[in-house]
């Protein structure tokens, strides 16, 4: 099925719902390709392709919704799942907030999303890739024996939608992904990490080789890892684990949670939180992002929000739902049935991550996190973790088995330096940035 044809029948399919009594109506029709594949050494463990399409209808009916969803869509078949939806959508309770958005016409904008490199590439070719992976991570240190899975992933996607509220339009999108888990073996301990990279473009994702490195690399910089006494010292995020913190954030940003007071931001918009060096945004229009679509879910235009600006928080994100019910408007952040990130991200700063290290006097690198305890009604950020001590501007031994801990506004407060490798490999996504001070938890040994 082409774009224009996935258009048209989202469109018949609101057509169909009015007949059948609905108030208002929207249709989304998602088509996509998907390739899958992991492997360990020479031996391909998993292989999933499929072509797969779904139609996803909300229907209202004064002040009632229901939902259906379904794979196949002639109009007998729609009309079908819509009578018994509209049954259903009589015996709910009247919502005042829901609703589809105000009507607004879809923009057409080019964002560079779609990669044709990516749509003509043969399973040899992908395979390959994957199996690459495998061969650099051992070739690369005598230490690497084992891995846990390198793995391809990629997808061309064709997502249509139409309300009946005039608002009619698609978009096609790529992306790719490949990844990496080596094992290290050190006596009787075995030492993992992990790295990947995706992107919208194959010519801009690490080649097999570069992920290997980079793996490996932060694999055996874990042997001979100690746990370090308890203290309180600087941190570094690394770009990965920063960016996992991020993902917190966004929790407590988002506008669902803020409703319902599982969110220590709620009440505090135009309030000084964070750092001057807190910039963070949310860009549903930056050209070639994985997070970028020129609307959302629901058909809201997607746009740049900034959340914290000079670390004063500015907005919350928002569906046309909560917007409704928080008095404000749709941020453009519908995903999924609730709230998500376009491209969330802190700005970049000016300085490499090498020379942030380089700046640190005393503190510890961390490269990952374990574990979920973020407390997002109060704030409390605590985390396991492993890493790298920092001595006078270099990294000394590496060290694991601890846990660093502070309340998000200490956190964000507490930024005093951010660096240039901001990379948008997700969603959400975030440059290397140190804490001036955090408390760590190891062993109880004096220092």
């Amino acid at each position: 099925m082409s774009e224009e044809e996935a258009r048209d029948r989202a469109r018949r399919a609101v057509e169909i719902a009015l007949a059948a009594g609905a108030s208002d109506a929207e249709a989304r029709i998602v088509l996509a390709r998907r390739f899958n594949a992991q492997a360990r050494g020479e031996r391909i463990t998993k292989l999933d392709a499929s072509d797969g399409r779904s139609l996803s209808m909300r229907l209202f009916l004064d002040g009632r919704k229901a939902t259906l969803a379904g794979t196949h869509w002639s109009d007998e078949e729609i009309r079908a799942g819509v009578s018994s939806a509209l049954e259903q959508a009589r015996c709910v309770g009247v919502d005042p907030y829901a609703g589809l958005p105000d009507p607004c016409s879809l923009p057409d904008r080019r964002l560079d999303l779609y990669d044709k490199a990516i749509e003509k590439r043969n399973d040899d070719e992908r395979l390959d890739d994957v199996r690459n992976v495998e061969r650099s991570i051992r070739a690369a240190d005598a230490r690497i024996d084992n891995s846990n899975g390198s793995s391809y992933h990629d997808a061309c996607v064709t997502m249509a939608l139409a309300n009946s509220r005039g608002a009619l339009g698609s978009y096609r999108g790529t992306q790719a992904a490949l990844s990496a888990s080596p094992v290290a073996s050190e006596g009787a301990y075995r030492r993992t990490a992990h790295y990947g990279d995706a992107s919208r473009f194959l010519a801009r994702l690490d080649t097999p080789n570069a992920v290997a490195r980079e793996a490996v690399r932060r694999t055996v910089a874990f042997c001979g890892a100690s746990k370090p006494p308890t203290q309180t010292t600087a941190i570094v995020f690394d770009r990965e684990v920063a960016a996992g913190l991020l993902a917190d954030l966004f929790a407590a940003c988002n506008a669902a949670n803020v409703a319902v007071g599982n969110s220590w931001l709620a009440g505090r918009i135009g309030e000084r939180i964070g750092s001057d060096l807190l910039e963070i945004h949310d860009d549903g229009t930056i050209p070639g992002a994985l997070g970028s679509s020129p609307f959302d879910d629901e058909g809201v235009p997607t746009q740049r929000t900034t959340v914290f600006e000079r670390g004063t928080l500015r907005s919350f994100l928002f569906d046309t739902y909560y917007a409704r019910r928080l008095g404000a408007r749709s941020t453009g952040n519908a995903s999924g049935g609730g709230i998500g990130p376009n491209t969330f991200f802190l700005a970049p700063g000016k300085q490499t991550p090498e020379a942030l290290v380089a700046a640190t006097a005393r503190g510890i690198l961390v490269m990952e996190t374990i574990g979920f305890a973020t407390e997002h009604a109060s704030g409390l950020y605590s985390r396991g973790a492993r890493g790298i001590m920092i001595r006078d501007g270099e990294l000394a031994e590496s060290i694991e088995e601890f846990t660093i801990a502070a309340p998000f506004p200490e956190i964000l407060a507490g930024i005093d330096a951010v660096a240039n490798d901001l990379k948008f490999d997700g969603s959400i996504a975030a440059p290397s940035f140190r804490v001036a001070e955090m408390q760590v938890s190891g062993s109880q040994s004096a220092s």
